[in-house]
């Protein structure tokens, strides 16, 4: 599985990469995890607010911080 945490380096996106690797850690599930920071490489997956999650090339969320709850939900519906 790859999870992409799109942004530029708020705090917003670094609390959504944190609550990944959180999720993962919680659920045993192992996956390949990408910060991406260029405003083009964001840009290319459609997200124009960040943070934005991208699980397997799907995009999940854009412009919030997504609960745990919904985090884990997108996690498991790509595993």
């Amino acid at each position: 599985m790859e999870i992409k945490v799109l942004g530029t380096g708020c705090s917003k996106c670094h609390a959504l990469e944190n609550m990944v690797k959180e999720v993962l850690g919680e659920t045993g599930l192992t996956a390949e995890i990408k910060k991406i920071t260029d405003i083009k490489e964001i840009a290319s997956h459609g997200i124009m607010l960040t943070p934005g999650l991208v699980i397997n090339g799907k995009v999940k969320s854009a412009g919030k911080v997504l609960s745990k709850k919904d985090v884990k939900k997108y996690i498991e519906e790509e595993k």
